[in-house]
């Protein structure tokens, strides 16, 4: 697993995880519990399973928070230009497929590198519209 820090201020704002990054022996947390977005990787063998169970509605104790986001490649290959806080390029990774990205703070784009790349998009909600989500770079 490759973490990409801020070379502003020491912030993690990016995490790339690779399908060879799996452990078959226990829980991995990629993300540490106080950010929005959690992500983590399980290891099943046959027949494993687990409590059936619903989440539950809470208060939530903060006023703010920001949108962060994962891709996981299906099919194909991307490029992920990964970005500072103060919008400068920091890093651009390519991703196989199986591998993952979780961008927490910093911005990023990506560029898909074969004809017919699928990507699973996953984000952190309610989604209020462009205006109220994203700036662009």
């Amino acid at each position: 697993m490759k973490k990409i820090f801020s070379k502003i201020d020491g912030q993690l704002l990016h995490i790339v995880h690779r399908v060879s990054d799996f452990s078959l022996d226990s829980r991995e947390d990629l993300v540490d519990a106080e950010n929005f977005l959690q992500q983590s990787t399980i290891p099943l063998e046959e027949g494993t399973t687990f409590k059936a169970h619903k989440h539950l509605f809470k208060d939530v104790d903060f006023e703010k928070y920001i949108a962060q986001e994962s891709w996981v490649v299906i099919k194909g290959k991307v490029r992920c230009h990964f970005y500072d806080t103060d919008n400068s390029l920091i890093e651009e990774i390519d991703l196989d497929v199986g591998d993952c990205s979780i961008t927490l703070l910093g911005g990023h784009t990506y560029t898909g590198l074969e004809n017919e790349t699928l990507v699973r998009e996953f984000k952190t909600g309610p989604y209020h519209g462009q205006k109220m989500d994203k700036k662009f770079i």
